[in-house]
């Protein structure tokens, strides 16, 4: 069955004047809550969202929807994409929902959905939802006397705190370290600071003030120049930026340079691997992750599986296999002792922990490996399917040939729009250059034909 509503990470659209309406999200409520209405129990779902003014509209459609069929929604309002997971599972619910966007900008937005035990649904459920939503759902009401109970809860803030906080050892603290937090003026503007504060930091706070437009707007991971301005700044000892629903991370130096995903997943791995905290020898990462982080890992005695691009695919290895730590370059960074999935407070944590017992600055600590070069370009096709054009397959394969055991190619079509993306990487920039140059040329030719 092709997918009609749901992507890579939910549902995602432009909000109301676009696939994401009203009627779509009161449609997904009824559809998913008639999908979890299993046992006789009272039915319950949390809905937390990101600071976007669409929030309103659509955690009000979700609720009717959930209503409508019998389910009682808990309401805890702006909350990190991994708190609503934690949550969903702590609050003993049914489903839990997710609306945000997450990096994108504010007139985006989606919805993301977790089973009772904190996990994104499979794509089986997903694609059973969306069968149910091309039905006549009106004919699977509750009656008057079985409809759902919306509430408001207090005090979820306080709890995500609390639960970051013990995913340290208990007689860590950060006093003396000077923080900058970038929260996107999203999800973590209150609850990022407060958990750092809580355990001694001195927090400088920027993108905390959301007025329901300005989310990711030139702040947060995605947009990190600002945190790196306001480090050198304040002089601060690092600099944490989150996306718009937490649960990715960029962090910092004290010299104002920016540490990615891999780097990070770096520290945490070596880490883990010193306390003996890896339940596998290695981690699960992207097809994407630098070449540099996997020779790294080697020469730790670590094994770096990779996965498909996405953090849902990351999150698939890791419990299949049974790794506990995984994540993306991008920053998604999935600690699986703690967390359902990305967490860009709790990896931001695992990092200071480092910062703390060791004594040095991060700049020293986030370089464990200098990167290969690594060269990502896209082109656009009209129609078809270029990546089984013959041309396009002798260029691939040339590619290959050429690279040899030196370099790595990943060649993938987009998820969401016409585009190949043709990345290389290697020892040799001017090599990965041009083969990078010589496939996007072949994709280009088929394309234009197309």
């Amino acid at each position: 069955m092709v997918r009609k509503y749901f992507g890579t990470d939910g549902i995602r659209g432009k909000a109301n004047n676009g696939t994401l309406t009203a009627d779509l999200a009161l449609r997904v409520g009824m559809a998913a809550g008639l999908m979890f209405m299993r046992g006789e129990h009272r039915h319950r779902v949390l809905i937390g969202k990101d600071t976007r003014l669409s929030g309103y509209m659509i955690e009000q459609a979700m609720t009717a929807g959930f209503l409508s069929v019998g389910l009682d929604v808990f309401l805890v309002g702006p909350m990190p994409t991994p708190a609503v997971a934690m949550l969903t599972r702590s609050m003993r619910c049914d489903l839990g929902v997710m609306i945000s966007a997450s990096h994108n900008p504010y007139d985006d937005n989606g919805i993301k959905l977790f089973g009772p035990d904190g996990y994104k649904l499979s794509d089986e459920v997903e694609l059973e939802i969306e069968a149910l939503l091309e039905a006549d759902l009106h004919k699977r009401l509750a009656k008057s006397a079985d409809l759902g109970r919306a509430t408001r809860i207090e005090g979820v803030q306080a709890r995500y705190v609390e639960f970051a906080k013990r995913t340290l050892l208990r007689n860590l603290e950060l006093n003396g370290l000077r923080i900058v937090v970038d929260t996107a003026n999203g999800a973590a503007y209150k609850v990022a600071g407060d958990a750092l504060w809580e355990l001694g930091a001195e927090v400088i706070r920027i993108g905390d003030e959301p007025n329901g437009f300005n989310i990711n707007r030139d702040c947060g991971s995605t947009e990190p120049d600002a945190l790196s301005a306001k480090v050198r700044e304040m002089r601060a000892d690092i600099g944490i930026a989150l996306d718009g629903d937490a649960d990715r991370v960029t962090i910092v130096d004290e010299k104002g340079h920016i540490v990615d995903g891999d780097q990070l997943m770096a520290v945490i791995a070596d880490s883990f691997h010193h306390d003996g905290r890896l339940t596998k020898p290695g981690i699960v990462a992207t097809v994407m992750s630098n070449l540099g982080l996997e020779r790294y890992l080697g020469g730790l005695g670590l094994t770096l599986e990779r996965t498909a691009v996405g953090d849902r695919y990351v999150l698939e290895c890791m419990r299949e296999h049974g790794y506990n730590v995984g994540g993306e370059q991008s920053g998604h960074i999935i600690l699986a002792d703690h967390a359902t999935t990305g967490d860009g407070l709790l990896a931001a944590l695992q990092l200071l922990d480092v910062v703390v017992r060791s004594g040095k600055r991060v700049s020293e600590i986030c370089h464990k490996f200098e990167p290969l070069p690594q060269v990502l370009k896209n082109v656009r096709y009209a129609s078809g399917k270029p990546l089984e054009n013959a041309l396009v397959l002798a260029a691939i394969q040339d590619a290959k040939q050429r690279l040899g055991n030196d370099g790595r190619l990943v060649i993938r079509p987009s998820g969401t729009e016409p585009v190949i993306r043709v990345m290389a990487e290697g020892d040799d920039r001017d090599l990965i250059e041009a083969v990078v140059d010589d496939v996007i040329d072949a994709v280009a030719k088929v394309a234009v034909a197309a």
